[in-house]
């Protein structure tokens, strides 16, 4: 996949007929973004140009049956390569990743067939929140830690309540996590354990670190344990989504064509051992005899409102599988 470019030097070549044509779509992206580059506007404006460009030329080649999806701008459109890989926040190696107990593939099975699930979608069962946007911070664990929680209290209560992951960012580097810079999902589950987890309502969303002002008196959120799906078992995966709820995964995001994700994602340089992002597991279905995952990501204006569907074919794609993950009240 093509990658992030950052041009600070040579010659800046137009990505259309005119520099005015250029300057208002430009113009017309910072504004309907709300972005605002005082000191490095044109800096930004070539990663901008660039990132358009390999869009561009990716969509053409959909058109012409040489690549497998769309892409589309979006307000990612001018960060750098180093400045995307913040983004994504996850830090697992998965040779020596931590890892807790792992439920019973069989008994997942067992249970699926009960619910012979040919589709499975929790957004309309009311399992999942809004989407949320975690900022220019990679804090994606947290996010992908809270929204496995915020479903099953869903599932045994009835009611969804939107958990914080500030909460998570700033309280949580006793087990192993790193605020901003990324964490294993399983340290973030091992702190809800030990101390449970309040509310947004109550512990709000800065994007940024903070001195951790958690108090036991206002915690909305309680588990018990959390278990491991089996490692690359997408079958298990999909038996685990249809019997449980939302979970917790880590995906191979490290791809320019990930952060301007558009439709049914298959990017053929994904590695499964290259896990670098953290997202939640939302349902599966199927369009076209394509079947797909569908993940909850970022920001309602990435993707698919913030969604993304994913290639479901029992290759173990981007490493959905690799590291899954789900509480237990």
């Amino acid at each position: 996949a093509a990658l992030l470019s950052v041009l600070l030097c040579g010659p800046w070549r137009a990505a259309s007929d005119s520099d005015e044509a250029v300057l208002t779509k430009w113009e017309i992206w910072k504004n309907s973004h709300g972005i605002n580059h005082e000191e490095d506007d044109m800096e930004r404006r070539a990663i901008w140009e660039e990132n358009m460009r390999m869009i561009e030329d990716n969509n053409q080649g959909f058109f012409m049956g040489m690549r497998p999806f769309t892409m589309a701008m979006n307000k990612y459109g001018d960060l750098t390569r180093q400045e995307y890989r913040v983004l994504q926040g996850a830090i697992i190696d998965t040779q020596f990743v931590k890892r807790g107990r792992t439920v019973s593939a069989r008994r997942l099975r067992d249970n699926a067939r009960k619910l012979d699930a040919w589709f499975v979608d929790y957004r309309n069962l009311g399992y999942v929140t809004e989407v949320k946007d975690q900022g220019y911070c990679g804090s994606c664990w947290a996010f992908s830690t809270t929204g496995a929680i915020e479903g099953q209290i869903y599932k045994r209560t009835g009611q969804l309540v939107s958990l914080s992951e500030q909460n998570l960012v700033d309280c949580s580097r006793a087990y192993g996590t790193y605020g901003c810079s990324g964490a294993w999902m399983a340290n973030a589950y091992d702190y809800v354990v030990n101390n449970g987890l309040q509310s947004t309502s109550t512990y709000p969303y800065t994007s940024d670190t903070q001195p951790c002002y958690y108090d036991s008196r206002l915690a909305a959120a309680h588990i018990k344990d959390y278990r491991f799906i089996p490692k690359g078992d997408e079958q298990a995966l999909a038996d685990a989504v249809a019997t449980i709820g939302p979970i917790t995964v880590a995906i191979d995001a490290d791809h320019s064509s990930f952060l301007f994700y558009s439709s049914i994602y298959d990017e053929p340089n994904c590695n499964p051992n290259n896990l670098s992002h953290a997202v939640l597991l939302v349902g599966y279905g199927s369009e076209g005899g394509q079947d797909y995952w569908i993940i909850k990501n970022w920001g309602s204006s990435w993707g698919e409102g913030g969604y993304m569907r994913m290639v479901r074919d029992g290759r173990n794609t981007c490493g959905i599988a690799s590291y899954a993950l789900y509480p237990i009240l």
